[in-house]
């Protein structure tokens, strides 16, 4: 019904038998210990090397033409630079002989510069200094010369003469007008000393009226002065007689033992003006204190009474507690005695079910075949 004897497809065939020699190939790699542990891959490298010669020889070969290639442009290049020194030398030859053909001497706007009847054509040099024909840039007239010298010699002399009689006139002006404020000063200094003269007898005159007055006045300060001294040692004198007779009727000379009384807290006193104690307050105080004694001897008596029964009871808990210790250590050590028996105990049922496991439950060995099955296969 099917045709089941079909021939393998040989692609596939070669493609599994590709797999399966890649995978022998893996194996003997990976199963190597020496290639597995040193990770050294001889075939590996030595096709590296070769790969490395070849690229190599590749390089040196583009190398190798690049120069060939570079000698052919230089020798292009070479041709090129000559060619074009070629052009540019007949160029050159090209305008030179346009210059010799259209550009003659004869034929140029400038050939006046070198007309051989050129002083003959111009004009003749400027008579005088308005010469229409001789402009500013004709360079016809320099500093220096005058061709009008004898007229205007004669301009400057007279215009010297003026000028020298008008500075005499100025400096006998001027002469005249010093000599009349020479005067005027002369008027001016003498007022003023008659003036400064006047005005020192009359400082004079108010300087002694001054004087008199102030001594007039010195002398009635000295009187006021004096005065007022004598009245000021007389009040003092006063002041002191009524303080010492204070002082001798005062409260705290006669020591009144009422002054010493704060009028805000009756028990108190004031401490600048308290003298001491009365036997009175002595007798009371010494009273008080004698009251307070017999107080510290009850006191001191009800301590000691009240130590010795905390001792006697400190003593009572001390024994309690040794007697509770004691019991601990019996019953710490009927513990341990108890926890030994049951160690020993447990020990036998272990040993027993070691011996079993080892005599019942773990009798199969395994064998070399066990261990060969394992790091048969890369994956």
């Amino acid at each position: 019904m099917f045709k089941t004897d079909l021939p393998p497809d040989p692609k596939e065939a070669a493609a599994i038998e590709a797999r399966r020699n890649r995978e022998k190939e893996r194996q003997s790699r990976f199963l190597n210990v020496r290639t597995r542990v040193m990770g050294v891959d001889v075939e590996a490298l030595n096709s590296q090397v070769e790969e490395r010669k070849l690229q190599e020889a590749t390089e040196q070969s583009k190398k190798a033409a690049y120069g060939t290639n570079q000698v052919q442009y230089d020798v292009v290049a070479q041709m090129l630079e000559k060619e074009q020194a070629e052009r540019t030398r007949r160029l050159a030859k090209k305008v030179q002989e346009f210059r010799e053909q259209k550009q003659q001497l004869k034929n140029r706007s400038e050939l006046d510069l070198w007309d051989p009847n050129r002083l003959w054509k111009e004009f003749p040099p400027h008579l005088s200094n308005n010469d229409p024909y001789c402009g500013p840039a004709s360079l016809q007239y320099f500093s220096g010369e005058d061709l009008n010298r004898s007229t205007h010699l004669r301009m400057q002399q007279e215009q010297f003469r003026y000028s020298l009689e008008r500075q005499l006139q100025e400096q006998q002006q001027a002469r005249i007008d010093y000599n009349c404020a020479d005067m005027l000063n002369n008027q001016l200094r003498l007022a003023m000393d008659m003036r400064a003269a006047q005005m020192a007898k009359l400082e004079e005159s108010c300087r002694m009226a001054m004087m008199s007055a102030m001594a007039n006045a010195n002398k009635f300060q000295v009187a006021e002065v004096a005065e007022r001294q004598r009245r000021e040692h007389q009040c003092q004198q006063e002041a002191n007689l009524m303080e010492i007779q204070n002082q001798i009727t005062s409260d705290l000379l006669t020591e009144n033992p009422q002054v010493a009384q704060n009028p805000v807290a009756p028990h108190r006193v004031l401490p600048y003006c308290w003298k001491g104690m009365t036997p009175e307050q002595r007798a009371a105080i010494r009273k008080v204190q004698e009251a307070q004694r017999h107080e510290k001897e009850a006191q001191r008596q009800a301590e000691q009474a009240m130590d010795s029964e905390w001792e006697s009871q400190a003593e009572r808990l001390a024994r309690a507690a040794q007697e509770l210790e004691e019991q601990e250590r019996e019953l710490c050590a009927e513990f341990r005695r108890g926890l030994g028996s049951f160690n020993q105990q447990l020990a036998k049922e272990q040993k027993a079910q070691h011996n079993y496991l080892n005599s019942i439950i773990y009798t199969n060995q395994p064998t070399a075949q066990y261990h060969l099955q394992f790091n048969t296969s890369s994956r």
